[in-house]
């Protein structure tokens, strides 16, 4: 026979109602009770970039045009294939376009290629938009921007190339500045001895800008999800005790 008090039977769920609501006040969701019971034992957490550590409402910055395409050009295009993006830096471009009395034209074929940006056609072009990966996927050389996109990626800016029908078109710029509270939150964080792992999608040079910033020295950059569940992995056979925090259904 076991003997369970009624108080402890009583104390225990309702421990964990009020540590899930108070979570939840705080724009924190656990996805099962066990989490919070574990969460005593972390001693490495893994944190996103865009919306995790920064606002996650990103500002249009710069648009630069290549060869025969105007820095107007680029930007209609982009933001006419972003419309169809629910990512944050997607309204950036957006409302820069609409800021700008750009005509914008609904996209065709679109797609989000998890990790690298978003392709679809526009006036009867095939467009990509996103990183030099997804460049090099479409066959477009970005060789002549890439400088200007560094130079705004040590400023902590996120840089996007966009292609149009496989040739290099042009280049922009947007920024997400970090959360006034995330300073405090990595410092008290530390100072309880946890190991800060910051591991974005985003550009490597963009990341350690940011990270700098925030006092962190331990940066994972461009990075897909299935990347981010592989440094798991590795960290936790190291024997640390991990947690990730991030926002959106890649982080999930």
């Amino acid at each position: 026979m076991i003997a369970c008090p009624c108080a402890l039977g009583l104390a225990t769920p309702m421990s964990i109602m009020v540590a899930t609501g108070r979570a939840a006040q705080a724009g924190v969701l656990f996805r099962d009770a066990e989490a919070i019971e574990r969460l005593r034992t972390i001693d490495t957490l893994i944190v996103d970039k865009t919306g995790t550590m920064t606002q996650g409402r990103p500002t249009f910055r710069h648009v630069v045009g290549h060869e025969n395409f105007s820095a107007d050009h680029v930007l209609r295009f982009a933001a006419s294939l972003d419309q169809g993006s629910e990512h944050p830096l997607a309204d950036a471009i957006v409302a820069e376009a609409r800021r700008r009395n750009l005509p914008l034209t609904p996209a065709e074929d679109f797609e989000s290629v998890t990790g690298l940006g978003v392709r679809g056609r526009v006036d009867g072009r095939s467009l990509a938009l996103g990183s030099v990966g997804l460049m090099s996927e479409v066959g477009a050389d970005v060789s002549v921007l890439a400088p200007e996109a560094e130079r705004l990626r040590l400023e902590g800016a996120t840089a996007m190339f966009l292609a149009v029908d496989g040739q290099s078109a042009g280049l922009i710029a947007v920024a997400d500045p970090i959360k006034d509270s995330t300073p405090a939150a990595v410092q008290a964080l530390q100072a309880d001895g946890l190991r800060i792992v910051m591991a974005t999608g985003d550009n490597r040079t963009t990341a350690d800008a940011v990270a700098r910033k925030l006092g962190l020295d331990e940066v994972h950059g461009e990075v897909r999800p299935q990347d981010k569940a592989a440094l798991v992995a590795r960290l936790k056979a190291e024997g640390r005790h991990v947690a990730m925090a991030g926002d959106g259904i890649n982080d999930a």
